[in-house]
């Protein structure tokens, strides 16, 4: 089955399309989002992965419209919900939820873990009270948290706890696609391997797809079954998580990959330390942006470039990139 004149096969849930995001400041345009295309299958998690700055996290508040786009389209399940009219964006939350950071800042102080939760129920107003408790104590037992934490606050709880909150509000109006905007780098490890785990479980139960978020590269490959590298507002390498690993084609992803620790006392740690600094977002030169810092840098990379896919499924942001791996 196909939707209308764009033929979207029914398993793609979300496509952008050249999605722009820019903010004005005293300097000029900074180029938050800056032409990024992709989509996601239904099930499938597209791991984003880059430093601080990058625009991971404005590239995911777009989709769900808690800033609005500069350019570019948003289809979801193949209907263009770019501009949503005010019905729309309320039929849109249903489907497309998200996970925030930080478990504590994103929840109300004064609320209980029950006000919490059936919050976006009490506004869509389809259910009644009673079958509103209904639905949190189920959602509350789904995310692993216990009845008996039904009428506690926030700051009585620890920080696993919290995120299953912002993960049962997330779920609470049943979404098809989630964006999980580095839901576990708050957490302690011990945590972190929970949430995961149980988000893994959740995508598996309700066939939900997600936006991964997150700057810790081996979080990212348990999780992720694709990956995308973002570099100063630009993808700069989209693969498939095992590719990625296995074979990181663009001069970027080689020094992310470079940096995971390794826990082998007999093997040393190949660095690959970049140079120079990072060049400004704020209205930014054709070419490369990574340029400035990359050891394999030509005239060539001060032209304007194009997302190549250089093997089958492996897209790369750099003209040089067949000749320094010897493709």
């Amino acid at each position: 089955m196909l939707y209308g004149k764009w033929c979207y096969p029914v398993s793609v849930i979300i496509e952008g399309k050249n999605l722009k995001k820019y903010f004005k400041t005293p300097r000029g345009m900074l180029h938050a989002v800056d032409d990024v295309s992709f989509t996601i299958e239904s099930g499938q998690t597209l791991g984003l992965v880059g430093e601080s700055g990058c625009g991971k996290s404005t590239l995911g508040r777009l989709l769900i419209h808690l800033i609005e786009l500069t350019d570019g389209q948003i289809f979801f399940e193949g209907k263009n919900v770019t501009r949503p009219k005010r019905s729309e964006l309320k039929e849109h939350r249903k489907n497309a939820q998200i996970i925030f950071q930080d478990p504590y800042a994103s929840l109300d102080p004064r609320k209980t873990v029950r006000q919490t939760i059936s919050e976006p129920l009490v506004i869509m107003r389809e259910l009644t009270k009673k079958e509103i408790r209904a639905k949190v104590s189920s959602l509350m037992e789904l995310v692993g948290l216990a009845e008996r934490f039904a009428d506690a606050y926030p700051h009585e709880l620890d920080g696993g706890r919290r995120q299953r909150i912002g993960i049962a509000r997330a779920l609470a109006l049943d979404p098809k696609f989630i964006v999980c905007d580095e839901p576990v780098s708050a957490l302690d490890v011990s945590i972190q391997a929970q949430i995961l785990n149980l988000l893994q479980d959740l995508q598996e139960e309700l066939n939900l797809t997600y936006i991964f978020i997150t700057h810790d590269l081996s979080v990212v490959e348990y999780i992720s079954t694709e990956i995308a590298v973002m570099y100063l507002g630009q993808f700069v390498e989209k693969a498939s998580s095992e590719a990625l690993f296995e074979n990181p084609l663009h001069p970027y992803t080689k020094i992310l990959i470079s940096s995971i620790p390794v826990p082998d006392i007999h093997h040393a740690q190949q660095r690959i330390i970049a140079k120079g600094e990072i060049s400004s977002p704020i209205a930014p030169a054709p070419g490369c942006r990574f340029a400035a810092r990359c050891h394999y840098v030509t005239d060539e990379c001060h032209l304007p470039q194009v997302m190549d896919e250089i093997l089958p499924g492996h897209f790369v942001f750099c003209c040089r990139a067949k000749e320094i791996n010897g493709i």
